[in-house]
């Protein structure tokens, strides 16, 4: 997937979205700071049917919303926490192997835990109001130790 967009056409990039990746059960939505990524999980929620508040669990590293599509949405933000082992300890682990939809912002703090069948989700920021969100599938360590990304060919249609 790759969709370049604004504010105005968030909802529909996050259904489009949901429509292409709900099979898998964890989300990791890599992007620097202030690029979106809650406002987005905020946007894919209302999609969903999430009808509580969505808000950054920066501080509660955790937060849970039902959605009526979805089922249980374990919303994680791990920007706090220093490594693996401080993740398992906040019950990440726990939570990424539950069935339940998992949706990372900074899984690079502990990105050793993330199952294989994982969605990697960039967010780019292109000017102050557009941004590109573009899926990929990071390569294995076994084919590539640099750690290089590949990224999705896919373009989705907006307007569809």
């Amino acid at each position: 997937m790759d969709a370049i967009f604004g504010l105005a056409q968030i909802k529909s990039v996050a259904a489009a979205l949901w429509k292409e990746g709900k099979q898998y059960p964890v989300w990791a939505f890599h992007a620097p700071m202030g690029s979106g990524k809650t406002t987005f999980i905020h946007a894919l929620c209302e999609v969903l049917g999430v009808e509580a508040a969505v808000s950054s669990p920066t501080f509660a590293i955790i937060n849970d919303y039902q959605s009526r599509d979805a089922g249980l949405i374990h919303h994680m933000d791990w920007y706090r926490l220093k490594d693996e082992e401080e993740a398992i300890q906040a019950g990440v682990e726990d939570l990424l192997n539950s069935g339940g939809l998992c949706l990372v912002e900074w899984p690079e703090q502990a990105a050793g835990l993330l199952p294989d069948n994982t969605l990697h989700i960039r967010l780019e920021i292109l000017d102050e109001q557009t941004r590109r969100i573009s899926t990929f599938q990071p390569k294995q360590a076994a084919d590539d130790s640099a750690g290089a990304e590949e990224d999705s060919a896919a373009t989705i249609d907006l307007d569809a």
